[in-house]
């Protein structure tokens, strides 16, 4: 298998394995996060994505030779 897809899924799984934890760890804190996240202007939101993608994406970068 080639190393780059490999990496990328090793990120994936990573994640789902993040995002998994925090919806069994703490299922009460994750649905008041989504009712704020609902009140929140779309604008907000995507901005804030988009932060945050930036930043994965440098810090990707930064580890990358």
């Amino acid at each position: 298998m080639n190393s780059g897809l490999m990496i990328l899924i090793i990120a994936i799984g990573g994640a789902m394995m993040i995002e998994g934890a925090v919806y069994g760890l703490f299922p009460k804190g994750m649905k008041q996060a989504m009712r704020e996240m609902i009140e929140q202007p779309e604008q907000t939101l995507r901005v804030g994505g988009l932060v945050v993608a930036a930043l994965g994406f440098a810090l990707i970068c930064l580890v990358l030779p």
